[in-house]
């Protein structure tokens, strides 16, 4: 989960704030596509804390919270097709000599 700030210190204080519970936190640079300007990226912080204390830190320091979309469950493949018969099927009996 990432909380997205704009200010560099703001983030580093969130990610302290989050040390100090007992989560892990890291803080990095985040590119936003379209910008160029390297000073404008906001920073993110990264880390395996519940949501609610997150968010709650987002709220502190005005940014936003990023949830990650979970995956979608895997759709199972149709089963193999049976196996054809390898002749036509005989509808009349041969005659017997």
């Amino acid at each position: 989960m990432r909380g997205i700030f704009f200010d560099e210190d703001e983030a580093r204080l969130a990610a302290l704030s989050l040390v100090r519970g007992g989560f892990a936190a890291e803080v990095t640079r985040e590119r936003l596509a379209g910008e160029d300007d390297d000073e404008d990226h906001p920073w993110a912080v990264v880390t395996d804390a519940p949501e609610v204390v997150l968010e709650l830190l987002v709220e502190t320091y005005d940014g936003w919270l990023d949830v990650e979309e979970p995956e979608p469950t895997r759709i199972d493949l149709p089963p193999a097709p049976l196996p054809l018969p390898e002749q036509p099927k005989r509808i009349k009996r041969h005659p017997e000599i």
